[in-house]
């Protein structure tokens, strides 16, 4: 009866409550007020047997092991324009291969064969689908060492110093290695040489676990792609590097010249080991001075973790900074150089940001934490702020479309489900994905509203 009089409102209609005796569970002061309450709507959600809300489709790793779940994802797949990437990376591979000399047909054939069944497992397509960019670059950067100087284009020795007087008035690169020491030389050794090649792993691990389920197959794509430019520019326009001017002057370069470490050369010889300078003379691209990749991997993994850690963006951009200074004194590249591979990191990025990378969301710090994935730049709201109580169904244009970085290009949609950031439609979590999740992009698994 009390029960009942207070649901309807009693005397006071504004006061609608009903208590149950529950035992009270209190967490230490010590613990932040976040993670208490996080603890609390946690255990609020168990007990009342929602658990789906904590492992959803959307964080859920692919373990089956059955092709027939892949070919039957692909036959639901709904094609996109963007999927004309893997049409790009499939003639990529195949020109690599042909060009390539050394290993020989058996060692090529193995290796498309083992990424070709890499595809066709679900447990591992989730890691190598959205692998494939990478993989091109680093098949098509090898074979560039191939490729026969009849059939490439002359180098340019002079047009990169020149754009270095008259954009910055000097030699930025000359000028910052005039003055060596030990202690510089080491400096600049650690970023270039060191967390150069380690800090895509690093970033992959931190936005899979830190960011948006779908943040690391889109850092992928965007870094493999970012890369493939690089290369494709440096194998049309191929310059001359600072350390050829200091050993050459401006004299006509050709083909058969080897490369050089530079400034590594005395982390050779401090360590007494020959790792630069055995690398860097046998650099399958020796003549790849413009654009920087080293510039560019900086600026895109600076870019991908600003996003998902934005409090820390000053140390991102120190550690950009730091990379370019090095690459100057270890005269590896011109300030033109590390401009031009910012640019294009920039501009993958934010195509990226536009359209397929997901948001991050207030008051979630770990993957598992998402119950729905929105991609893309929010919705910019009408004058007055009327356009979240429009209907989508009535108003087509403003939904808009669900493409993803992937083979997916739509999602299906439930009018009961609303994300409650945007007050628009989130999307359905399923298993119907060709992707999956993890290093996939988790398309139309992650159920993503762009």
């Amino acid at each position: 009866m009390a029960a009942s009089y207070f649901l309807n409102g009693g005397d006071d209609s504004t006061q609608r409550f009903f208590t149950t005796s529950k035992i009270p569970l209190t967490l230490p002061a010590i613990i932040p007020h976040r993670l208490r309450r996080k603890f609390r709507s946690t255990r609020t959600r168990l007990r009342s047997g929602n658990q789906h809300h904590l492992t959803t489709s959307i964080t859920r790793l692919e373990t089956s092991l059955n092709p027939a779940d892949t070919l039957r994802s692909l036959k639901r797949h709904q094609w996109s324009p963007w999927d004309a990437q893997y049409i790009f990376l499939a003639i990529l591979g195949i020109f690599s291969l042909c060009v390539i000399q050394s290993p020989g047909p058996f060692v090529k054939t193995l290796v498309a064969t083992l990424l070709m069944f890499s595809l066709l497992i679900p447990l591992t397509r989730q890691f190598f689908l959205p692998f494939l960019p990478i993989a091109g670059w680093l098949i098509f950067f090898y074979a560039c060492q191939f490729i026969s100087g009849e059939y490439r284009p002359p180098i340019w020795v002079r047009v990169l110093p020149a754009l270095e007087n008259i954009l910055y008035g000097a030699n930025l690169s000359n000028i910052l290695s005039a003055h060596k020491s030990t202690f510089f030389d080491v400096l600049a050794w650690l970023p270039y040489g060191i967390t150069h090649f380690g800090a895509p792993f690093v970033c992959s691990g931190l936005l899979f676990i830190f960011g948006p389920p779908g943040t690391t197959p889109t850092f992928a794509r965007a870094f493999g792609w970012m890369n493939i430019i690089g290369v494709s520019i440096q194998l049309c326009f191929p310059c001359a590097p600072p350390w050829y001017e200091n050993m050459y002057g401006l004299a006509p370069a050709d083909y058969s010249m080897p490369g050089s470490p530079a400034g590594l050369a005395a982390i050779d010889k401090l360590f007494n080991i020959d790792l630069y300078t055995s690398t860097f003379t046998a650099s399958p691209v020796v003549f790849g001075a413009f654009p920087s990749l080293h510039s560019g991997s900086a600026t895109i993994e600076a870019l991908f973790m600003a996003h998902a850690f934005p409090r820390l963006r000053p140390l991102f951009v120190l550690y950009t900074l730091w990379l370019w200074w090095a690459t100057m004194y270890l005269n590896h590249h011109y300030a033109v150089d590390l401009v031009a591979g910012g640019i294009i990191s920039a501009t993958v990025y934010f195509v990226a940001k536009s359209a397929f990378l997901p948001r991050m969301q207030p008051g979630k710090t770990f993957r598992w934490e998402y119950e729905y994935v929105e991609r893309g730049e929010a919705r910019q709201p009408f004058a007055y702020g009327f356009a979240g109580d429009l209907d989508e169904e009535a108003y087509p244009a403003l939904a808009g479309d669900s493409d993803e970085w992937t083979l997916g290009s739509s999602s299906s949609f439930s009018p009961a489900s609303r994300s409650p950031s945007t007050g628009f439609r989130s999307p359905v979590t399923g298993d119907e994905s060709w992707e999956g999740d993890t290093l996939a992009s988790g398309s139309d698994s992650e159920g993503i509203k762009g």
